[in-house]
């Protein structure tokens, strides 16, 4: 096949494999329909063994560390090198903090074509001292080195321009934001009515008629576990049938002191799910969300729970504020907060209607403004452009000619 006909190679990067399912997942099999020959790098993993299977594509492991570690980092940047120097990607398209540096940086050192940046979160927000100038200046970097900058949110965006990560002309947000929902199919309430709702309250000794209230993350400090807690003991005594549903990991990194972390297992009514590949039937046996997180670059549980028609407890900080509108498919309170955020879950369990009225509101908005084939069909429009831009094979005259018959929404502006 000579050089003109074959398909563009587009590698991503991540730190951990983890969030390529999470980030990539669907968007994948999308792209390789269209023309490209997609790759990814990330640590090894069980995660990234999955991946494989599930995607069908090419993977590569290699050890990248999410911590600050200048010797590790470097051996990374090295073998990072090392794959793109062999595989010559025409894209490179790296995720996370340190995904995106090292990504980056051993594209550029390549000389890949083309680099994208994907921002999806800013933990130097919440960081201090010396880590936090740390991450402000690999911030940096990575969008210097970057021919395109993605943020995950239109909030997240304004951050990065304002703080001087990166110029805002070179600065883009794909549709509303977020990765999309499929909300037609995987998140739809439709499929958790009836005994499917009984059986998987019953499944964790909750009982039929008590009201739940859900949290869906990691169950770390920056998440806001350690306020979910406070308000959760104030919750209990108010409602004597209501239980909290915890999905998630407990991590070592950010951990939560341990007397709260004790508390939360020696209680009853507080349930440990633990990590659950089958997040449909944990919403479907919720009453509320609540994500009373200090940072996030766009939180996709928020949307998944507004595609299941359950009404929102966030925090009102860059990224939330995108997935949740304040007094009508949620509420948004202060971060940090205990006291407010037990006051509007309490809020939500004395009012059914105002539950209901919420929900159904956060699927409409979900199905008007979070569905994934938009963001893909504009992140497929953005890959062609920059690699005609850079005189580069793009996907087949066929395969351009099916995107362009599909509707696309009108091109945003950036962010200012």
């Amino acid at each position: 096949m000579s050089n003109d006909q074959r398909k563009p190679t587009l590698v991503h990067v991540t730190t951990v494999p983890e969030s390529l399912c999470t980030f990539l997942g669907g968007q994948i099999g999308f792209m390789k329909e269209r023309g490209f020959e997609v790759q990814a790098a990330s640590s090894p993993g069980e995660w990234l063994k999955k991946f494989t299977e599930r995607e069908q594509i090419a993977t590569h492991a290699m050890r990248m560390h999410r911590q600050i570690t200048p010797l590790k980092d470097c051996a990374a940047l090295l073998r990072l090198w090392r794959l793109l120097r062999k595989i010559r990607p025409e894209i490179v398209h790296s995720h996370t903090p340190k995904g995106g540096l090292l990504g980056m940086a051993a594209a550029w050192l390549a000389r890949v074509p083309v680099r994208i940046y994907h921002i999806r979160g800013l933990p130097m927000m919440t960081a201090t001292g010396l880590k936090r100038t740390i991450l402000q200046h690999t911030e940096r970097l990575a969008c210097r080195l970057a021919h395109q900058v993605l943020c995950v949110s239109r909030s997240v965006a304004a951050e990065a321009g304002e703080r001087g990560l990166c110029p805002a002309s070179k600065i883009r947000v794909l549709g509303a934001g977020g990765n999309g929902v499929d909300a037609e199919n995987k998140f739809h309430p439709v499929h958790v009515e009836g005994n499917t709702r009984r059986r998987t309250r019953a499944s964790y000794g909750i009982p039929d008629n008590a009201l739940v209230v859900g949290f869906v993350g990691r169950i770390v400090r920056d998440k806001g576990c350690v306020e979910l807690a406070q308000a959760w003991q104030t919750l209990r005594e108010s409602f004597p049938s209501s239980h909290l549903l915890m999905v998630g990991p407990i991590e070592s990194q950010d951990t939560i002191p341990r007397e709260v972390e004790s508390r939360l297992r020696s209680d009853r009514r507080v349930h440990m799910a633990g990590c659950v590949t089958n997040m449909r039937k944990l919403y479907g046996a919720m009453d509320v969300l609540v994500l009373p997180t200090y940072r996030e670059g766009f939180p996709n549980v928020v949307v998944e729970a507004a595609a299941m028609e359950l009404p929102v407890v966030a925090t009102r900080i860059p990224g939330c504020v995108d997935a949740v509108v304040d007094g009508i498919t949620g509420v948004l309170v202060p971060p940090r907060d205990a006291g407010s955020l037990a006051q509007a879950v309490r809020d939500y369990l004395v009012d059914p209607e105002l539950r209901r009225r919420h929900g159904l509101a956060g699927r409409q908005r979900v199905l008007a403004e979070f569905r994934r084939e938009r963001i893909w069909r504009e992140l497929h429009e953005l890959y062609v452009h920059l690699l005609r831009r850079k005189h580069r094979p793009t996907p087949t005259l066929h395969d351009e000619a099916t995107i362009l018959t599909m509707p696309t929404r009108p091109r945003q502006r950036r962010a200012a």
